[in-house]
């Protein structure tokens, strides 16, 4: 049932998004959180399968600024790990993003491995980088294997495989994506060093403009209140319908107490307007757009 349901989640993003594409005059422009070689990139890849133009970026923070000056037209960020949970600053950057909305997202099989220069060997490593969810995710192999290796954090793991190939350095290994050793002509060291076979990450799609339609049956709330009145809410949603699947809070800055939630919430029907308005009706909830999930089958699958 659960496949059943993927594919057809699949088939349904993949409609929308050719009309849309079909509607515009340029190639369609895709930003992600570079450099090449990212989950972030493979993500991309694969919700977007008809030629799209995928440009790289430095930060998210740079990729969502790309989608809202109108440079790109979608842009591709993480929001949360199995392992490591949410990715907070990728949060805040979704947060302060008002006029972005989330049109897809991919959930994303995650293989963390360990790769080196050529001719370098486990015995050689003394410091392994990655992004903070690598190393976070790794940390439990290490622990066994490298257990005098220091850590560096990178600002993605693509970063950290391309900075092992620029050093040429065999002490310096770094924990990324299995494409990444190919692209950066390292050497896998270690393949799943991951805590669990299970690590998944999931990766919002967003564009400027909300996605509309009966078949669309997850959607995006950004609430700001205070935290007395977020029982309030989730029984709002219970009310309207709604299934709350995920739940992440932070700091709104200004007072304690308060905070900035981002809901994800589920309605196997389909998530309709007066739902939406229902919710919305309360004061602090901004609508962030509705959208289908769909799973990347893991390699064998």
């Amino acid at each position: 049932m659960k496949k059943w349901r993927n594919c057809l989640a699949l088939l349904l993003v993949l409609g929308l998004l050719c009309n849309l594409s079909a509607l515009a005059e340029s190639e369609v422009r895709v930003s992600f959180l570079g450099p090449a070689g990212t989950y972030t990139e493979e993500a991309a890849q694969f919700f977007f399968q008809n030629g799209e133009d995928l440009e790289p970026e430095e930060t998210v923070n740079d990729a969502i600024a790309a989608l809202l000056s109108g440079e790109a037209d979608y842009a591709v960020i993480p929001q949360e790990n199995t392992v490591g949970g949410a990715v907070v600053n990728y949060v805040d950057a979704l947060i302060k993003a008002t006029d972005a909305f989330v049109v897809g997202e991919v959930v994303l099989p995650i293989s963390q491995t360990l790769m080196g220069v050529p001719g370098a060997t486990l015995d050689d490593i003394q410091t392994v980088c990655s992004h903070a969810q690598g190393l976070t995710q790794s940390a439990q192999w290490r622990a066994e294997n490298l257990p005098d290796a220091a850590t560096q954090e990178m600002s993605s793991t693509a970063a950290a495989a391309s900075y092992v190939a620029e050093t040429g350095d065999k002490t310096i290994a770094a924990v990324a994506a299995p494409g990444a050793a190919p692209l950066y002509g390292l050497e896998v060291l270690a393949k799943n060093v991951q805590i669990t076979d299970a690590n998944k990450t999931r990766f919002y799609v967003l564009a400027r403009k909300a996605l509309e339609g009966e078949a669309l049956t997850r959607a995006v709330l950004v609430v700001t209140c205070e935290a007395n009145r977020i029982d309030d809410i989730i029984l709002e949603l219970h009310d309207a319908g709604l299934e709350m699947v995920t739940l992440h809070d932070r700091p709104e800055g200004s007072r304690l107490g308060s905070y900035h939630y981002i809901i994800e919430v589920d309605d196997d029907g389909g998530i309709s307007g007066e739902q939406i308005d229902a919710v919305c009706d309360e004061e602090g909830v901004r609508f962030a757009g509705c959208f289908n999930a769909v799973d990347k089958p893991a390699e064998g699958e």
